[in-house]
């Protein structure tokens, strides 16, 4: 068995506090003896990557846990380290990994296994069973998109995307009150930190989680909600923009509260992240229109360590010509974690007395947003 682990070494220390032991045996027949199985998860903020030679239809993986971890289970290829060829189909399988001593089994492949001996992958079936239909819906959405030919597409993706985006809506009382209901399930927690991004349902989303047992509340990811709850009322509509500090192109110290006095959008993004790039032209185009009407843009990119070339390549090649400030810490950025970052592009906007006053407006909701605020203006 190969295990490799892929994080900063400073991390480790914290990552050995409160570890306990998993196990996971398996008994698959379908797979053949030499077949390698792959078992892919994060926890405590590494990305761990194992394997197990199948013999005789059997592999197994141990390690230690502070938490449940979700991850996947991969037949012969890691897509992680080699990516699939077109059109190549991998045979696999996603689980909760926790501590206790598992069982995955199955008759053919790893798509098909059956996981005993795990409360949590229970729960999550139990959940799944409650948005089955819907699910089921979101699929066929899905396969109707991807049979439709280019020229199709154009004429109905927005009403497939409308469907969808409702079917997803349905979705969600049923999580927040399955999380109500069993306020013991590590499911629970993960549920809520699904729906604490969703401003209309903060407050049942802060109510549910007050009533999640103390020893979820006490794991990292219990506390990582709690901070998330607290950065969505810091960042709400109306509330007073967080100050921060962090280093320019040039390694000078940028604070937020510099650019007082002025209309800000406070843009996340990072040049690896193909919809932040694709939103840039539109940030442009707002820029260069209201930038002699006391609007800026700062950006803040959630690049990764020792990528700041990257970082300014992709400055250059967009045509971002405001401000941009980076820690090179990617999702750990100080500045992101403060403003509950959990998906880029995100954006806040900020009124010259440094209140906000919208949040996450792309595309022509930019545009009108701006026009509302700042009227139309003569340099184009």
């Amino acid at each position: 068995m190969k295990k490799l682990v892929l994080s900063a070494v400073a991390l480790l220390p914290l990552a050995v506090l409160a570890q306990k032991p998993f196990t996971i045996n398996g008994d698959v027949k379908g797979l053949k003896t030499g077949d390698k199985v792959y078992l892919v998860y994060r926890a405590a903020g590494e990305e761990v990557t194992d394997s197990a030679v199948v013999s005789n239809g059997k592999f197994g993986f141990k390690g230690t846990l502070a938490e449940p971890a979700r991850g996947n289970l991969f037949l012969n290829k890691n897509p992680y380290v080699n990516r699939p060829a077109q059109g190549e189909r991998l045979d696999l399988a996603s689980l909760y990994i926790e501590p206790a001593a598992m069982k995955v089994t199955a008759a053919d492949s790893l798509k098909n296994i059956v996981i005993t001996g795990s409360v949590v992958n229970d729960d999550e079936k139990k959940l799944k069973a409650l948005t089955k239909s819907l699910s089921d819906q979101m699929a066929a959405v899905n396969a109707q998109y991807a049979a439709l030919s280019p020229e199709e597409r154009k004429v109905q993706e927005k009403v497939l995307r409308d469907k969808y985006m409702s079917l997803q809506e349905q979705v969600k009382p049923i999580q927040l009150n399955f999380a109500k209901g069993n306020p013991k399930s590590y499911i629970s927690l993960s549920a809520l930190s699904q729906l604490a991004s969703e401003p209309e349902l903060a407050a049942d989303v802060e109510k549910a989680y007050a009533a999640l047992s103390p020893s979820l509340k006490a794991t990292q990811s219990g506390k990582d909600l709690a901070q998330l709850l607290a950065a969505g009322k810091a960042t709400a509509i109306g509330a007073m923009a967080m100050d921060f500090t962090q280093n320019d192109v040039n390694d000078k110290p940028v604070k937020l509260s510099d650019f007082k006095g002025q209309y800000v959008l406070l843009d996340f993004w990072a040049s690896w992240c193909g919809p932040c790039r694709a939103e840039n032209p539109n940030v442009v185009k707002a820029y260069n229109t209201y930038k002699d009407k006391k609007f800026t843009v700062l950006g803040v990119s959630l690049d990764n360590p020792g990528k700041k070339d990257a970082w300014l390549a992709a400055i250059e090649k967009d045509g971002l010509t405001w401000t941009h400030v980076s820690d090179l810490k990617g999702w750990d950025n100080a500045a992101s974690k403060m403003y509950g970052i959990r998906a880029i592009p995100a954006n806040f906007l900020i009124d010259p007395t440094g209140k906000i006053i919208a949040k996450d407006i792309r595309g022509e909701e930019l545009q009108t947003k701006l026009a509302e605020v700042l009227g139309t203006s003569a340099s184009k």
